[in-house]
């Protein structure tokens, strides 16, 4: 009421003054400069109000025993909050308690998903948030919430009468990031300072214990005072599960799901090798759309099956390519099948020419176990297998197209991982300081002698090639056993 009053009162003044011949301007000037910084006030005490919002979880019913394939991530953590478990024979043997723990690895690997079950472990209230709720344009507000972020830890701590909470920031790139890459702006430093000063006065002592959990996929952009001890004490590598901890998470994400009688987990983890938890989550939740749109009770294999091929390539596509260009499409992934097939018997996991996302067909492999280290070998092996489709073409049809572009791309930049590698004629080099020309032969000479391999066994093939296309046109998908079994008795006489 008052402020209605003195605004009223104040515009009657005004315009007394402009009748009676005053020039007003710069009251005018005067008042509007006044309300412009009163907004702005206002809107930096709202920004900094709105960090209050921020979710506190005061229960997490999300344990270890939830969270599948990170057996060495899990173990690793749970000894570091041990800590606050132990807190009398901690201070007895005078050992600091570890102040962070940061979580690195891919996305979807169960970064937030460790953390929720950190603070179940410990019975700690969990506080969360991104780095990108810190950043904003006005100076301060970041440093504002961070304090507020460390107090709103452990008034929450007090307030249901637990004696740890666990303060959990995903993305801590974007906050924690190199101070002095945004020189135009010091807001990021700012906040980062802010945050490093908080961590600096956790003590073991303090009424309540505060363990600071970090999750990133960039830590090459930390900034380095962030990693060094006393701040963030532990890096936990959160990678990307191995086959049988991809069996371990289907099977979590199949327990409350119908899955029929054929359908074999071991298989389906065999064929997902470099799925993440989420793509994993991702493949059994669509296996279950997909049975529940062709009206079944039950989750069959093939529901799993055909949901990998979507999470790899994506939805199928409606658009129907010419009888031409299907003939061309078969041809191409037939190539890819019989070479992968003569290299590896029994890698062939299934072939289609149904358009799905980008690929107008494709031929999908089982991988070798689970490989992380190549030999030159290998890596010819694969040269081989990316440019047969191609030569299929050329040698049935008489020529290439550019559906090949991709396994050109990629058998490029195979034949370069044989060169940094120190694998090739070169033997060891700095790819940074070789010779452009002398790369482009060494490279071109790796190609050339796959190509000439590819050609020579896939020339005493084309009527096999036309066989196998005839059944794939026909059928547009077929697996692998169908494959081998079309084929067998022409491969096993080369």
């Amino acid at each position: 009421m008052l402020k209605e009053i003195g605004l009223g009162t104040g515009l009657a003044a005004v315009i007394f003054l402009a009748l009676s011949g005053y020039d007003i301007t710069p009251l005018l000037f005067v008042a509007l400069a006044a309300g412009m910084l009163l907004y702005l006030a206002r809107s930096r005490g709202m920004l900094a109000k709105t960090f209050n919002t921020a979710p506190v979880v005061c229960r997490q019913e999300i344990g270890f025993g939830d969270i599948g394939g990170q057996n060495t991530a899990i173990n690793e953590l749970k000894e570091a909050l041990d800590f606050i478990n132990n807190q009398d024979k901690i201070i007895k043997l005078g050992i600091r308690p570890l102040k962070g723990i940061l979580l690195t690895g891919p996305p979807g690997t169960g970064k937030t998903l460790l953390a929720k079950a950190a603070a179940n472990y410990t019975d700690s209230v969990f506080v969360a948030c991104s780095g990108s709720e810190f950043i904003e344009m006005y100076a301060g507000v970041g440093a504002q919430r961070v304090r507020q972020l460390f107090q709103t830890a452990r008034d929450s701590a007090l307030k249901q009468k637990k004696e740890s909470a666990i303060i959990f920031i995903d993305e801590i790139d974007i906050l924690g990031g190199k101070r002095g890459q945004n020189a135009s702006h010091h807001e990021y430093d700012q906040t980062l300072n802010q945050l490093l000063v908080e961590m600096d006065g956790l003590q073991v002592k303090d009424k309540v214990r505060i363990l600071v959990l970090a999750a990133t996929n960039r830590v090459d952009m930390l900034d380095p005072a962030l990693l060094r001890p006393g701040r963030f004490d532990r890096q936990v590598k959160v990678d990307l599960p191995d086959k049988s901890g991809r069996m371990e998470i289907l099977r979590l994400h199949c327990r409350n799901k119908p899955l029929a009688s054929d359908v074999n987990l071991e298989e389906i983890a065999r064929e997902t090798f470099g799925f993440s938890g989420a793509h994993l989550e991702s493949l059994a939740n669509e296996g279950a759309i997909l049975a529940m749109r062709e009206g079944c009770t039950e989750i069959s294999h093939r529901h799993l099956v055909e949901a990998i091929d979507k999470i790899m390539m994506g939805e199928k596509l409606d658009r129907r390519p010419a009888r031409e260009e299907l003939e061309r499409v078969a041809v191409h992934e037939v190539g890819h099948a019989l070479v992968s097939e003569k290299i590896r018997p029994g890698s062939v996991s299934m072939l289609t020419i149904t358009p799905r996302g980008q690929a107008l067909g494709y031929m999908r492999q089982l991988p070798e176990n689970d490989a992380y280290l190549y030999t030159r070998e290998y890596l010819e092996n694969q040269i081989q297998v990316l440019l047969a489709g191609s030569v299929a073409e050329e040698l049935v049809l008489g020529d290439r197209s550019t559906g090949a572009g991709n396994d050109i791309e990629q058998a490029i930049k195979t034949a370069g991982q044989i060169i940094r590698s120190g694998m090739s004629e070169l033997g060891v080099v700095d790819p940074d300081i070789l010779p452009a020309d002398l790369r482009y032969r060494v490279l071109n000479d790796i190609i050339r002698s796959q190509e000439k391999k590819v050609k020579e066994f896939l020339g005493s093939m084309r009527e096999v090639i036309k066989h196998v296309m005839r059944t794939l046109l026909a059928e547009e998908k077929i697996t692998g056993e169908q494959f081998r079994a079309l084929t067998r008795k022409y491969l096993k006489t080369v």
